[in-house]
């Protein structure tokens, strides 16, 4: 330590940067591998992820000959006693809390030294929504320097993103709701910043589990408008049935309220095809409705027709007799029957009042009115309408939803 002036009072070895000569780059390798996603929060549009950040950099002021000093190759020196690098994180919106750095220092003989921190890191992310559940986010980490540029500092890693994702799959520690697709590495990314420095840029490529929203509303917004459709299968009860599944699919909606962000600029495909389900629902209901109106009103028309009749049929012995009141004429007539022709007409007259009065009703039965043909046309019209524009929505939603 004395031969390499490694003391607490030396402020030039904490400060400055630890070149012989000014114009030379110091190349600064930055690898990080992840643990886990922690989570993805939709409506603040951050992501949480547990990583190990590992730095290595050469300081060319501190080398030694290990067959000087019987044999050693490598000293931990503690981080406040040497320079390192002012690395940060562009999109970083974590506290310094849930940063643990390792205290010590790695030195090696050729003065390069190496340092690793894991930390629980959340940083902000403009999140791609419109295929959600069945999304896939691509989340960049932007590392930079804030003090140095590209000519006095240079960010770059020891391997490839394909290296990376193949480390950090090994040895993840949680498995939640996404999972890792891959890490991919940029270096030089310095547009971004609008400024001359170096950067070193990890994209975090992960997609969603579906299951959990699938079970809990895809498949039962589906089942309900399947239930809707069978709906016109039955006569009775029809109009209630679909209005109670017009509630369900209501209720079903008000979950999209604590997962999906107010602030998304299109519509996501989840919201499309929940409010394409209510609203063929909501029409199914209407045409209930229009369908129940109009067979009551040809009811009420097939009551009033039989009101008719049945006073026709009353009015009509009254009518084949010549007054209401009998003359003395008619009695002397009446008079002269014998009691059995008497009997016999009576009984002749009722018999062809009642067959007038079943033929009636039997020709009215057979014969429905206008306004049940109509709705009946109009129920098989809207069914054949409404399957098609079911299956035809359900397959377009499903290509473009699922679709890459």
């Amino acid at each position: 330590m004395s031969h390499l002036n490694l003391t607490s009072s030396n402020e030039a070895l904490q400060v400055t940067r630890p070149v012989k000569s000014w114009n030379t780059t110091t190349l600064v390798q930055l690898d990080m591998v992840l643990f886990g996603i922690l989570g993805v929060d939709e409506k603040s549009q951050t992501v949480a992820l547990q990583v190990l950040i590992r730095m290595s950099w050469r300081n060319e002021l501190l080398s030694w000959n290990p067959s000087e000093f019987c044999g050693i190759d490598m000293l931990n020196i503690p981080r406040s006693m040497v320079w390192i690098p002012d690395i940060a994180i562009k999109e970083d919106a974590s506290d310094t809390g849930s940063v643990q750095e390792d205290p010590f220092l790695k030195l090696d003989p050729s003065g390069l030294l190496s340092g690793t921190s894991r930390q629980q890191l959340t940083y902000t992310c403009q999140l791609d929504l419109f295929r959600f559940p069945f999304d896939q986010q691509n989340c960049s980490l932007e590392f930079y320097s804030l003090s140095h540029n590209s000519r006095s500092l240079k960010l770059e890693t020891t391997g490839n993103g394909t290296a990376f994702t193949i480390v950090s799959k090994k040895i993840k520690t949680t498995e939640g709701e996404w999972t890792l697709v891959e890490l991919q590495v940029t270096e030089d990314a310095a547009s971004t910043l609008q400024r001359v420095g170096s950067s070193l840029q990890y994209t975090v490529v992960m997609k969603r589990r579906p299951f959990l929203y699938v079970i809990n509303l895809i498949l039962p917004l589906m089942f309900l408008l399947f239930l809707d459709l069978a709906s016109f299968f039955i006569s009775e009860s029809k109009l209630s049935f679909k209005v109670t599944v017009l509630l369900s699919v209501f209720v079903l909606l008000l979950n999209l309220q604590t997962i999906l962000p107010s602030t998304e600029e299109h519509m996501p495909m989840l919201a499309i095809y929940c409010v394409s389900v209510f609203t063929l629902v909501f029409f199914g209901v209407l045409e209930a409705v229009l369908v129940s109106f109009l067979i009551e009103m040809d009811d009420s028309r097939r009551e009033e027709a039989k009101g008719a009749v049945r006073a026709e049929v009353d009015n009509q012995p009254k009518a084949q007799r010549p007054t209401a009141e009998p003359t003395e004429e008619t009695d002397e007539t009446e008079e002269n029957l014998p009691d059995d022709q008497n009997l016999l007409k009576l009984i002749l007259d009722k018999v062809q009042l009642t067959l007038l009065e079943v033929l009636r009703e039997r020709q009215d039965k057979r014969k429905p009115g206008c306004f049940r043909k109509l709705a009946k046309l109009i129920d098989v019209v809207f069914f054949a309408i409404y399957l098609t524009t079911i299956i035809i929505s359900l397959i377009v939603l499903f290509v473009i939803w699922i679709g890459k």
